[in-house]
């Protein structure tokens, strides 16, 4: 379970007071590497993008700890959620992360299908930090600002289409986070280590 942490220690703290604490950073990535792995492989894109953004955010410490309430929380455990279009309508799927590829691959596919199946959400619990995602991939989107409501303040990632050009596939991705959980500088470290798994996923499958 997740334990609470003094928010003296933690500068960023003072943002848990604002109004609206969320920012969101855009960025355009080259995801060849998934593409080249999904098509030598079988497995999905959104799942292996998923991978790469529990990889990239498993080395910083600042993805472990988020405001909840007036509390700042600690957790040891990181979580990927995805929504899921069901016949019903749509729900969402948290998939633990796990640093080998396959078994991530293989969890994604058995966790959706359930859900899917089922038209319920699935949640893990409150012992993960849970990273939002929502992929939009019928349609072309520069990105986009989620809401905010104040008591979700989990990190998020949002992206539509991937682009395919002569040499590279690129996606524009957009990254809202508390700003009590980052700076500007962490988030922006965050999407170039992404950036980084992406290109080396061809090696993790």
């Amino acid at each position: 379970m997740p334990t609470e942490i003094d928010k003296e220690k933690i500068k960023r703290s003072v943002w848990m007071g604002a109004p609206m604490p969320m920012v969101t950073i855009f960025k355009t990535l080259d995801v060849t590497g998934i593409i080249k792995t999904a098509k030598r492989t079988g497995a999905g894109f959104t799942a292996l993008m998923c991978w790469c953004v529990g990889r990239a955010a498993s080395g910083m410490e600042e993805f472990y700890i988020l405001p909840v309430g007036d509390k700042l929380l600690k957790y040891e455990k990181l979580a990927v959620n995805v929504v899921v279009k069901t016949k019903n309508g749509i729900a969402t799927c948290d998939i633990p992360f796990n640093g080998n590829l396959k078994k991530f691959c293989r969890d994604y596919g058995r966790l959706t299908e359930s859900v899917i199946k089922s038209g319920q959400d699935y949640e893990l619990g409150g012992e993960y930090m849970v990273i939002g995602t929502s992929a939009l991939p019928k349609h072309d989107i520069d990105g986009a600002a989620n809401i905010y409501a104040g008591f979700y303040n989990n990190p998020f990632l949002i992206w539509g289409r991937y682009r395919k050009g002569l040499f590279k596939t690129t996606l524009p991705v957009s990254f809202q986070f508390h700003h009590s959980q980052f700076d500007g500088e962490e988030a922006a470290e965050f999407l170039d280590k992404l950036q980084r798994v992406i290109k080396g996923i061809k090696t993790k499958y």
